[in-house]
């Protein structure tokens, strides 16, 4: 179920140490720096799922990503954030994510702490109509051919250069055009 206006998400410091809490508008507004996860799709034939968020969505709507997650709800932690996403806008349960890393994120609209997961998967795929707009498998050419037409969202700019700096495994494989 998506977020209401009224649900609190964790606020933390520049160290990712917990303040407080704020509603998503307000954590918006005020460019608050918040917590997300970010989970990493791939099946086994190698292939990564990079979604289309809806045009409805508060930050970067309608912009192409390679990951799923979002915000993590205040007195949730990472994990279940990220269990919780995932099955929200895949409708993939049942599944054990591995853990990477955590990063600092900052753009002009965003300020987060993520944790970066990742998880096979070679079941049906269910797109939340609410958030997703649309989603699919890419293989690296793929991929490849789809950052240099399409956009991505600034995050996952981002996230494709950080996996190929730390050697995320399956992912370093991943590249810019």
């Amino acid at each position: 179920m998506p977020f209401t206006s009224e649900e609190l998400v964790w606020i933390v410091d520049e160290k990712n140490r917990p303040i407080g809490a704020a509603t998503r508008p307000e954590m918006r507004q005020q460019r608050l720096i918040h917590r997300s996860t970010y989970i990493l799709i791939s099946d086994s034939k190698h292939r990564i799922l990079v979604q289309k968020r809806t045009l409805t969505k508060d930050i970067y709507p309608g912009l192409w990503e390679i990951a799923a997650g979002g915000v993590v709800a205040y007195g949730e932690n990472y994990y279940d954030s990220a269990l919780r996403e995932l099955q929200e806008e895949t409708g993939i349960s049942n599944v054990t994510l591995k853990e990477h890393l955590d990063f600092y994120y900052e753009d002009q609209d965003n300020r987060l702490w993520g944790r970066l997961f990742s998880c096979i998967w070679d079941g049906h795929i269910r797109p939340q109509p609410e958030e997703v707009q649309e989603i699919c498998m890419v293989d690296q050419i793929q991929l490849s051919a789809m950052l240099a037409k399409e956009d991505f969202t600034p995050d996952s700019y981002f996230l494709i250069k950080l996996i190929k700096e730390k050697k995320i495994s399956p992912f370093d494989c991943l590249s810019l055009p």
